[in-house]
C-alpha cells in the first residue's frame, strides 16, 4: 500500500449502534413521483358549492351554480311576485331586482369579488328606490350571505375582509339614506348580521383547504427527496461495485501479464496459466460488469442473487496467487446462512483488500482470514510488508485515491459493524472487519 494510506487510520464508526437491518437498494424499484399519475375524479357535490375550477375545465356554470341562484330567487323574491306576500314597488320592478341579486351568484366560483359587488350594488338600489322584493326588512336574503361566503373561501384573508367590509359599510349606508327618504320604510343593519358569520365560516374553511394542501405538498416533498436519496444510494453503490471490479480486475491483469512477460521465453507454461487467468479474470469481469449494467436498466429485478458470497472468497484468493506473492486462506469456526448482501459485503472487502496489497503492498505474502463466532462475523487480510522479491516482477505501483477504504467503512456501517485499517507495529498492513450477529441475520 502507498505510504500516504499507511499513516494510522481507525475508521471505527463509533460506539456499537443499534443493529440496523440492510438496506438492499439495488432491488429498489426507482419511480418517479411524477409518473405515479391517478386519473383525475370530479370533487364531491358538497365541494363544488364554494371550488372555483380554472375556465378552462369549463365555459358555462353547471346546474349548482344555476341551482343556488334559482333556489334564492324562489324563497325570496318568487312569493311576493305571485302574491303571498305583499313587497313594495311595482311588480316588474320587484322582478328585475330580485333576478339582479342573484344573477351573480351563477359566476361567484369564477369572480368572488364582482358578485359580492354585484349583489351589494342591487342591494344599495333597491334602499335608495325604496323597493323591498325580499319578505324582510332591508331585503335581507341568503344571496349576499352566499357572495361573501364564496368570497372568503376563495381569496386571502386580507383581501375578502376588505371587500366584505365595503359591502357591509356600503348597504348600511344605504339603508340609511333609504330610512330617511322613506320614513314609512323599516330599516335595519341586517346585513351585517349576515355577512359577519358567513364570512367566518368561509375563511375557516379556506384556511383548513390551505393547511390540506401544504400537508400534501409536504408529503409531495417527502416522496420526491426520498427518490433522490434512493437514486444517490443507488449511484453509490454501482459507483462501489464497479470500483471493485475494475480496480481488483486491472491489478491482477496487470500482475499476470508481467509474469507472462518475464517467463514468456524460460517458462512457456507458466506463461500459458498466466494468460490464461488473465483471459478467466477478464471474462468474469465482464459478467459482473453486465450484471451492474443490468441493474441500472432493469432497476426491480433482484441485487443479491448473482452477487458473489463467502463460497467465491476461496477462488478470488487464488486469482490473486502468483509466484511472488503467496496468500494464506483460512476459515476458523462454523459457517452460518447468512443474508446475501452481508456475504457479498465480506466477499468485496477481501477483494478490494487484496487489491491493494497487490497494488501497493510489494510483499511477498500475505493472509485472509474469515472468523466465525456466535455473534460476530470477522475477515481479515493481513500482509507483512516489502520483501525482497530477487528479481521477480513487483506489484505495481502507485498512489491510491482512498475510495476504496471509504467504500469499506460504508459497506460496515450498513451493517452496524466496525472497520479498522493501519499498519501493524510488526511491519505490513491489516484491514479487519467485524460484524454484529443476532439471530435475523442467519435466516436466508
Amino acid at each position: 500500500m502507498p505510504s500516504a494510506s499507511r499513516m494510522t487510520r481507525n475508521l471505527d464508526p463509533g460506539p456499537m449502534r443499534p443493529r440496523r437491518e440492510p438496506v438492499n437498494v439495488g432491488a429498489m424499484a426507482i419511480t418517479s413521483f411524477a409518473e405515479q399519475t391517478v386519473p383525475p375524479t370530479p370533487p364531491p357535490w358538497h365541494q363544488r358549492l364554494v371550488t372555483v375550477r380554472r375556465r378552462s375545465d369549463t365555459d358555462r356554470p353547471d346546474g349548482i351554480d344555476i341551482g343556488i341562484a334559482v333556489g334564492c330567487f324562489l324563497m325570496c323574491t318568487l312569493p311576493i311576485l305571485v302574491g303571498l306576500i305583499s313587497g313594495i314597488g311595482a311588480t316588474p320592478v320587484i322582478a328585475i331586482l330580485g333576478v339582479a341579486v342573484v344573477a351573480p351568484l351563477i359566476v361567484r366560483r369564477w369572480w368572488p369579488v364582482a358578485a359580492l359587488v354585484g349583489v351589494s350594488v342591487v342591494l344599495c338600489l333597491s334602499s335608495l328606490a325604496g323597493v323591498r322584493f325580499t319578505p324582510w326588512v332591508s331585503n335581507a336574503g341568503p344571496a349576499i350571505a352566499v357572495a361573501v361566503f364564496t368570497l372568503a373561501y376563495r381569496r386571502p384573508r386580507r383581501e375578502s375582509l376588505f371587500v366584505t367590509g365595503v359591502a357591509v359599510v356600503a348597504t348600511g349606508i344605504a339603508a340609511l339614506v333609504g330610512f330617511h327618504q322613506y320614513p314609512g320604510q323599516d330599516q335595519n343593519l341586517v346585513q351585517l348580521l349576515l355577512a359577519a358569520p358567513a364570512w367566518l365560516v368561509g375563511d375557516t374553511m379556506r384556511t383548513r383547504r390551505e393547511y390540506r394542501h401544504s400537508l400534501a405538498v409536504q408529503q409531495r416533498d417527502r416522496a420526491e427527496e426520498q427518490e433522490r436519496r434512493i437514486r444517490a444510494e443507488e449511484r453509490l453503490r454501482i459507483s462501489r461495485d464497479v470500483h471493485d471490479l475494475i480496480s481488483h480486475t486491472l491489478s491482477m491483469v496487470a500482475v499476470r501479464s508481467g509474469v507472462a512477460r518475464l517467463v514468456l521465453d524460460e517458462q512457456p507454461g507458466e506463461a500459458r496459466r498466466a494468460l490464461s487467468a488473465i483471459e478467466t479474470a477478464s471474462r468474469s469481469a465482464l459478467d459482473e460488469l453486465r450484471r451492474v449494467l443490468a441493474q441500472i436498466r432493469e432497476p426491480g429485478q433482484r441485487y443479491e442473487p448473482g452477487e458473489p458470497g463467502l463460497a467465491e472468497v476461496a477462488d478470488l484468493v487464488d486469482g490473486l496467487r502468483h509466484d511472488g506473492l503467496v496468500v494464506e486462506y483460512r476459515v476458523i469456526g462454523a459457517p452460518a446462512t447468512y443474508p446475501s448482501l452481508l456475504q457479498t459485503t465480506v466477499y468485496r472487502i477481501v477483494q478490494e483488500a487484496l487489491t491493494n496489497v497487490v497494488k501497493h503492498a510489494n510483499t511477498a505474502h500475505a493472509r485472509v482470514e474469515i472468523r466465525h463466532t456466535v455473534s460476530e462475523l470477522s475477515v481479515s487480510v493481513v500482509d507483512d510488508g516489502p520483501a525482497s522479491r530477487d528479481g521477480r516482477p513487483t506489484a505495481v505501483a502507485g498512489g491510491g485515491s482512498g475510495l476504496g477504504l471509504i467504500g469499506m467503512r460504508e459497506r460496515v456501517s450498513l451493517f452496524g459493524g466496525r472497520l479498522e485499517a493501519q499498519p501493524r507495529p510488526e511491519g505490513g498492513f491489516a484491514v479487519i472487519a467485524n460484524f454484529p450477529i443476532d439471530e435475523t441475520d442467519r435466516a436466508c
